[in-house]
């Protein structure tokens, strides 16, 4: 099971940064494909499948959270975004600080001493992303068009937005529950 989530991890990293998306779909629904795969999918595989890696990130579940808040907000301000988007270095700065968030709070997550912890801090973190998710989809323009000097894209940014929620929600919904049960069979009846 280990070896199959490290796989399976690794190959998504492979498919998310070395195939060119870009000249498929349109480039904010890539990015935000690209932002989820790696801290909702590709960060948990990668901690289950790398028990000494996860043994490493592991923090308190709630200041992984926070960590991880911090820097997925960070990164759709106007300003990081066109970083991200428009700057060689910046886009591997962002890709970078996506995988090491995504790290953090899947391993401080799944390996709290409390699971029932470290599912309400996964909840937290669905709460925060299912927001910024839902601003994306309402936002009455293009929030970055100006600054990354891209035309205006709407629908591009809308269904950026439904690829975070839809990659988002029930991926931590799914680790939260985990991590619920198990809490749950450890509680002393």
């Amino acid at each position: 099971m280990r070896r199959l989530a490290l796989l399976s991890g690794l190959a998504l990293l492979g498919v998310l940064w070395l195939l060119p998306l870009d000249d498929w779909w349109p480039a904010f629904p890539v990015h935000m494909l690209r932002h989820m795969g790696l801290v909702a999918v590709a960060a948990p595989l990668l901690v289950v499948g790398a028990p000494d890696l996860s043994r490493k990130l592991a923090a308190p579940p709630l200041a992984a959270a926070v960590v991880e808040f911090v820097v997925v907000w960070a990164w759709h301000l106007p300003a990081a975004h066109a970083l991200g988007r428009t700057v060689a270095p910046g886009y591997i700065f962002e890709q970078a600080s996506f995988l090491a968030v995504g790290l953090f709070v899947w391993a401080g997550c799944i390996r709290a001493e409390n699971p029932l912890s470290g599912a309400a801090d996964l909840l937290i973190t669905s709460m925060h992303m299912t927001l910024l998710g839902a601003l994306l989809i309402l936002a009455p323009r293009d929030l970055y068009f100006e600054i990354c000097g891209t035309a205006p894209d709407l629908a591009g940014q809308q269904l950026g937005g439904m690829l975070m929620l839809a990659i988002g929600t029930p991926a931590y919904l799914a680790g939260g529950l985990i991590l619920t049960s198990r809490g749950l069979q450890e509680t002393p009846a």
